[in-house]
């Protein structure tokens, strides 16, 4: 008995069923990696707002410092996330900073979805920012003075579950990890109104941020407002990439304590 083949109409029809196919299920399977690298990010942003608590617990209520300068030794960067060295300016040693009480170095710093770099020299890990107009103090240090603002204390947030303390950072010029209120908050006064955009919040989870809450809690938000006195530098950034950047509130709702 003879046996038939396949014609090569049949084949190519054939292969043209599995490349329709696969052209559908490409983009499902994309965006199905996307929402499991977004839930990665939310446990990462858990796990500091959880820290944040333990390090309160620790130090009579008051949350990690943001940051604090020492203009005796510049050499010596302590800061909310590392606690860095640097030697005739190379990097000599890095830790975890006051978030982690100097204990360790966690990679959770890492946004598994952001690619850019950090706007500070030598972080090892970047992508997230905290807030710092009403949250994490900031230090500086002049002639054995200490000047600026303490942190806040974990009692002195009223609706925690509204109150952003860490999320996705971004901006032109990488991964700034200092959250910023669109206007000038209690604790950054100092830092004007002008240049808020450098401490906007990266939509880059499927066109939504990330953000870690005071109550412990880690959601993912869809709203983005860009009113600030750099609008027209935050809208420009949106026109020429992709991921867009921009504020939780039209005011400071989402960043205030109180």
């Amino acid at each position: 008995m003879r046996r038939r083949g396949f014609t090569l109409v049949e084949v190519l029809v054939a292969i043209s069923i599995i490349m329709l196919l696969t052209a559908i299920g490409l983009p499902c399977l994309s965006r199905s990696k996307q929402q499991g690298l977004g839930v990665v990010c939310l446990s990462n942003l858990r796990q500091m707002v959880i820290a944040a608590d333990i390090y309160a617990t620790d130090n009579d209520s008051f949350y990690p410092l943001a940051g604090v300068m020492d203009f005796s030794d510049l050499s010596r960067q302590r800061e909310w996330d590392y606690f860095k060295v640097f030697e005739n300016g190379s990097l000599k040693d890095c830790r975890g900073g006051f978030l982690w009480q100097g204990k360790s170095l966690p990679q959770i710093h890492q946004c598994p979805v952001f690619r850019g770099s950090s706007n500070s020299a030598g972080d090892p890990y970047t992508g997230y920012n905290y807030n710092a107009s009403y949250i994490g103090g900031f230090i500086t240090k002049v002639n054995g003075m200490k000047l600026g603002n303490n942190s806040s204390k974990i009692t002195s947030v009223r609706k925690p579950s509204r109150c952003a303390m860490f999320g996705d950072g971004e901006f032109a010029l990488g991964a700034n990890k200092y959250m910023r209120s669109p206007s000038a908050g209690r604790l950054d006064k100092d830092f004007g109104n002008s240049n808020r955009y450098a401490g906007t919040q990266g939509y880059r989870h499927l066109g939504k941020t990330n953000v870690g809450y005071c109550d412990g809690s880690a959601r993912t938000v869809r709203e983005l407002y860009t009113e600030t006195k750099s609008k027209e530098l935050i809208e420009e950034y949106n026109r020429d990439n992709k991921n867009k950047v921009g504020f939780l509130s039209p005011d400071n709702r989402a960043y205030d304590i109180k």
